[in-house]
This record gives structure tokens, C-alpha cells and sequence, in this order.
């Protein structure tokens, strides 16, 4: 309902840059050059400066942009308030995921949540957590679930499960008959990686360095942004690599894959993530409660017993 102009020209001022606006409203960049050419013409006046292949807000942009935030809030206010007047619980939900839970926790969620209110349209957006915390902050989407704890003060962590990563290899590997796996070990071997910005990626670099090695010293041989192409890669006895539990379930059913718990355990939080002062509806709200009831449910089935275990949790 909000007049396009100003959604763009809010997404471009939040990011100061056309380019990286352009990714977040899947618009060419062309596009949102012309939409904010016209909200200037519309004016009369420059909303951005230009300099040196930076931008910023002008004054008058920076007037724009307070009244934009505003109308923006308010407008998707105004939506969800008349749409509620039915009394059922119905409209379009906006969530963004991680690949973990993306692919291995949320199709159970959505399912029974799709099955109690059928009104309900879901569509989400899988990408990695630091993407996936963006566009919610951005507004772009309603609700993100992440594998890191949000440290944005602009949004609202709740913590919604734990969830364990484990070393994996191939049956024939020369750690697959451990107990355990102490982070030093991992240095001789083979390492396959996920990309930077992934929330296990950055947990496992954590890790790593509270027990006094170093990322830089993993013989990093591969670094992909597919949990299936790291499977794949590992199952042929390329190396090893660290991975959730949950994702590795077939794989475990099958013997394609060993699992073998680190020393100490790593033991990760999943977070679910929205805006902090945006208005939640009915349907956000129900949403939020479902989600984390189903997602502890699930992970309660994935997490092994032991006692010694490193736990990275949400501060604040």
C-alpha cells in the first residue's frame, strides 16, 4: 500500500548503496536508480550526495527518511489490523532461514503450522545467517532463524533450541573410531569449510580459537556454501569437516558418514529474530510461539547425551 518510491529509497538509505539495495529488493540497479530519481524529481530536490563513488543523505534525504521509516511501519500496520478484523488468523508471512534449519528443521514447522491456518502464506528465503539478519533488519522479511545469536540491536533475539556440531568423516577415515575428537587432531587433517557468513562456520572459528587453535592453522582444502556438496565431498574421503547433527541423520542411517563428537562438545543456540519496535500481529505472534514449541521438539531428538561441552549462548 506504502508508495514503492519510498520503500526503495528507504532500502537504499539504510544500506548507502544502490548495489547492495538493488540484491535486497531483487531489483536490477538500474530500477532503483529510477525510483529514487523520481522521489527527487518528486521533491525537487537531491536525496543523496555523491562523492567519490560513496553516498550519503542530503539533509533533505535525511528528513525523507524519518518520515519514510514511519509511514512504512505504519502502513504494514494498517494491513494487518483490517485483515484481522475477520478474526482468522491469515496473510502473508515473510521468513527468512539458515541452510541448517532451512533444510532439516523448519519443513516440520511449517507443515503443521500450514495445516492449523491455512489462511497463512508462507514464503521464505533461505540464505546464510548473516544474510538472513540483514533483510530482517531491514524490514524485507518478518521473522529470520538463525544459527548465531543476533548482536543488532535494532532486533529481538529468542533463543529457540540447542543444537550440536559434530566432526564427520568417511567409515574408513582414521577418526571415525574415536569417541571423541579434541580440536588439535583436526589440524593434520583435510578441512572442508562453509563459507564465510555462515552461523557454523563462525561457531567452529569460535570454537577453535577458545581452545587455543587458531582457523588460520586448518589445513582448509575446500570452502563451500553447500551442506550437501560438504556431505557429498566428505563421503569420498576428501577430509573432514564440522557440520550439525541434525543435518546428517540419512547419512548416519545409511554408514555413509561417521559422526564423532568434538572435546569438549560444541553445543550451539538457534535464534529466532524480528524487529524490535515493529509491530507484531497476531499472526507474527503466533508464529514466534508455534515455532519455538516444534523447533525444541525437534532438536530434542538430535542432541546426544554427555556431560563436557562447550556451549556458545545468546548474550545479552
Amino acid at each position: 500500500m506504502a508508495d514503492r518510491r519510498l520503500q526503495v529509497f528507504h532500502t537504499v538509505a539504510k544500506q548507502l548503496s544502490f548495489t547492495r539495495a538493488a540484491e535486497l529488493l531483487c531489483m536490477t540497479q538500474p530500477a532503483v536508480t529510477f525510483q529514487v530519481k523520481q522521489l527527487e524529481e518528486h521533491f525537487n530536490t537531491r536525496l543523496f550526495q555523491r562523492s567519490h563513488g560513496r553516498i550519503a543523505l542530503t539533509p533533505a534525504g535525511r528528513v525523507v527518511f524519518d518520515y519514510a521509516e514511519r509511514i512504512l511501519n505504519l502502513s504494514g500496520e494498517l494491513e494487518t489490523r483490517m485483515a484481522e478484523l475477520t478474526g482468522e488468523v491469515s496473510g502473508e508471512l515473510l521468513l527468512g532461514a539458515s541452510l541448517t534449519i532451512a533444510e532439516f528443521m523448519l519443513p516440520k514447522v511449517l507443515g503443521e503450522f500450514s495445516l492449523r491456518h491455512p489462511q497463512v502464506q508462507a514464503r521464505m528465503t533461505v540464505g546464510n545467517s548473516e544474510a538472513i539478519e540483514s533483510k530482517v533488519a531491514n524490514h524485507l522479511l518478518d521473522i529470520g532463524l538463525i544459527e548465531s545469536p543476533s548482536h543488532l540491536s535494532s532486533l529481538e533475539t529468542q533463543v529457540c533450541c540447542e543444537d550440536e556440531l559434530v566432526v564427520i568423516c568417511a567409515p574408513g577415515h582414521a577418526l571415525a573410531g574415536q569417541s571423541t575428537v579434541a580440536p588439535r587432531q583436526l589440524v593434520a587433517q583435510p578441512y572442508i569449510s562453509r563459507e564465510s557468513g555462515s552461523g557454523t562456520r563462525q561457531f567452529a572459528d569460535r570454537y577453535f580459537e577458545k581452545q587455543g587453535v587458531s582457523p588460520d592453522d586448518l589445513n582448509v582444502v575446500m570452502e563451500l556454501g553447500s551442506l550437501e556438496a560438504i556431505k557429498g565431498v566428505i563421503e569420498r574421503g576428501l577430509g573432514v569437516s564440522i557440520v550439525s547433527r541434525a543435518t546428517i541423520a540419512k547419512e548416519l542411517r545409511l554408514g555413509t558418514l561417521v559422526a564423532v563428537p568434538l572435546r569438549p562438545r560444541l553445543i550451539r543456540i538457534m535464534s529466532l529474530v524480528y524487529p524490535r519496535h515493529k509491530f507484531r500481529s497476531r499472526l507474527i505472534a503466533g508464529f514466534v510461539d508455534f515455532a519455538m514449541a516444534k523447533m525444541q521438539e525437534v532438536a530434542r531428538g538430535t542432541l546426544a547425551d554427555g556431560s563436557e561441552r562447550e556451549s556458545v549462548r545468546s548474550e545479552g
